[in-house]
């Protein structure tokens, strides 16, 4: 009797001691899935943080509008146009940091001559939001020479006109992160001398 006893005591301490290491094996296991999702996550975590975050992209430079506020102009000779245009230019900062600029010039060209060119003062567009300017510029033909189709374009109440520029700047990522970054501006309108506006306004 007491060897059946001592027997049962056995096999129930053995059996426990089986669940016990079974225990400590699925515990080991559960351990090791949780640290594998941690670290699957962290590089997701990671990933998406370069590719998003700290993935530095060229700010957009942008004319957003012109309003002329004074214009006169003759398609006799000589044949001549002077202007005075408000300009309301853009620059979209899609980055997390915010982007400095320098001071920059917009020229304005009429058949690949320059006729006159706006100052941009340096300042700052906040991280992923568009700041907008004003500027004024003055546009004359003085400088165009031996161009026939002005007289004709002045005659047909448009001048196409173009301008161009770059805004160089440095995007600064959380204080610690500063890269060079550079926006370019390539415009082209229509400037309808009859309702002295300008329209059809594209840039690249």
């Amino acid at each position: 009797m007491a060897e059946q006893s001592y027997q049962q005591r056995k096999t129930e301490m053995e059996s426990a001691a089986e669940v016990s290491k079974e225990l400590k094996r699925k515990k080991r296991i559960k351990l090791l899935v949780y640290a594998l999702a941690f670290a699957v996550f962290q590089t997701i975590v990671i990933l998406v943080f370069s590719l998003t975050v700290m993935r530095i992209k060229n700010p957009k430079f942008r004319v957003q509008s012109i309003t002329v506020e004074d214009l006169t102009a003759a398609a006799t000779n000589p044949r001549s146009f002077n202007m005075k245009l408000n300009a309301q230019v853009s620059v979209k900062n899609t980055n997390f940091g915010h982007f400095k600029f320098q001071n920059t010039t917009i020229s304005f060209d009429y058949g690949g001559v320059g006729v006159g060119d706006a100052l941009v003062a340096k300042g700052r567009s906040k991280a992923r939001s568009t700041k907008k300017m004003n500027v004024t510029v003055e546009l004359n033909s003085n400088n165009i020479v031996n161009n026939s189709s002005l007289q004709s374009d002045i005659e047909s109440g448009f001048l196409a006109l173009s301008c161009h520029s770059k805004l160089s700047g440095k995007v600064q990522l959380m204080k610690l992160i500063k890269k060079k970054k550079s926006a370019e501006m390539k415009c082209d309108m229509v400037l309808n001398l009859v309702t002295k506006a300008v329209q059809d306004i594209k840039c690249q």
